[in-house]
């Protein structure tokens, strides 16, 4: 894939997800500083876990001023505008799902670019689409939502076999919405619908 394409589809997954972090520092309480790094950690730490994994040092995030401008200017915005956000509830998770439909198709490219086979690649596009998600939960004290049950790393994880498949056969970039619409789509339905992965019993029963 041209890399003026990957750098696109890594921004707009970056303010995704900043701006999710973000507003998980504003519901707990946290001040500006706490809601830039959680904005930041959601929206560049699964990036950079899958360019350290690749070989791909320093990671992009620490090399190209957008990769740090992006989140933060997201960050800001929505610690300041977090009422607006908050009563937009829906389109935040929605603006969460799109940024893991790209990340999960951006980081799986990359990898297979990096000279992976379609499984790892594939495994590393999930990495990068969850995570971010996951460091944000963990500083926040919080279980990791990919863990309660919430249909969120399966989209994630058939989104990036999908996009590493297509890049190992040879697909034209314009391809590459199909794979970020089904795992966007799986998760929006999701969503929608209240699917969830298995729990186990409740051991009080």
């Amino acid at each position: 894939m041209n890399p003026s394409w990957l750098l696109v589809l890594d921004l707009v997954g970056i303010a995704a997800f900043a701006s999710t972090g973000a507003l998980v520092a504003v519901r707990q309480q946290l001040d500006i500083f706490g809601a830039l790094v959680l904005g930041m950690v959601t929206g560049l730490g699964g990036g950079v876990l899958r360019d350290l994994l690749i070989g791909d040092v320093p990671p992009a995030a620490l090399v190209d001023w957008r990769y740090l401008a992006v989140p933060a200017a997201m960050a800001v915005l929505a610690f300041w505008f977090h009422p607006t956000m908050g009563r937009l509830e829906r389109q935040v998770l929605r603006l969460d799902a799109v940024g893991l439909g790209v990340f999960c198709v951006a980081g799986a490219v990359k990898a297979h670019e990096a000279g992976l086979a379609v499984l790892p690649a594939a495994l590393l596009g999930l990495v990068t689409a969850v995570g971010g998600g996951i460091m944000r939960d963990v500083l926040a004290d919080r279980v990791p939502a990919i863990f309660g049950g919430e249909l969120y790393a399966t989209p994630a994880f058939a989104g990036a076999l999908l996009a590493a498949v297509g890049h190992h056969v040879g697909w034209d970039p314009a391809w590459y919405v199909v794979p970020a619409a089904v795992a966007i789509g799986w998760r929006l339905l999701a969503l929608r619908l209240g699917w969830s992965a298995p729990l186990p019993p409740d051991p009080r029963s």
